[in-house]
């Protein structure tokens, strides 16, 4: 057993050099960290109702805009302008909406129509400190960045000081 290992070994060693060995390793390291950037389909994620996990979800709240579980805010993340002295699509006084906004779509429960939502954040305050939330139902990559929440989208306004976020109905799906 020990000769047929070193006969390979021998036999590898006459053929490759070490830099082709850095190289493929190298060229297998750099493949590997892409994985994570190739496009999934999470289609098959977002499960149908007959889940158990989604009959355990609550319904959405359809009347009360300043809750994180307000139908239209199942994409949203930052403050609640509701909360703010705006609207849930009104920027505050003083405030100034952004240009650039991110998108998603979110069911409503009366009708069972999805809609698409814009979010916009509100800039040019200080941020408002009340009525946080985190959702993130569709939320994409950085490289979908129409569909990446976590920035601070004030690109284009008169200053990038975020102050809050809106939902604004857009469309139907």
């Amino acid at each position: 057993m020990d000769n047929i290992v070193e006969r390979l070994t021998r036999a590898v060693a006459q053929r490759t050099s070490r830099r082709s060995f850095i190289a493929r390793l190298g060229k297998l390291v750099a493949g590997g960290m892409m994985i994570p950037l190739l496009p999934v389909d999470r289609v098959a994620a977002q499960s149908s109702s007959t889940s158990p996990v989604a009959r355990s979800t609550p319904a959405p709240n359809r009347d009360n805009d300043q809750t994180c579980d307000y139908w239209k805010y199942c994409a949203i993340d930052g403050y609640l302008c509701s909360c703010c002295g705006g609207g849930s699509h009104d920027c505050p006084p003083g405030a100034t909406p952004s240009p650039t906004s991110w998108v998603g779509t979110c069911r409503h429960p009366a009708d069972g129509k999805d809609y698409i939502v814009s979010y916009r954040d509100c800039c040019g305050k200080v941020p408002c400190g009340r009525c946080l939330c985190a959702n993130t139902v569709g939320e994409m990559p950085l490289y979908r960045t129409q569909l990446d929440s976590d920035l601070i989208w004030c690109f284009g306004a008169p200053t990038m000081v975020y102050h809050c976020s809106t939902a604004e109905i857009v469309g139907v799906k």
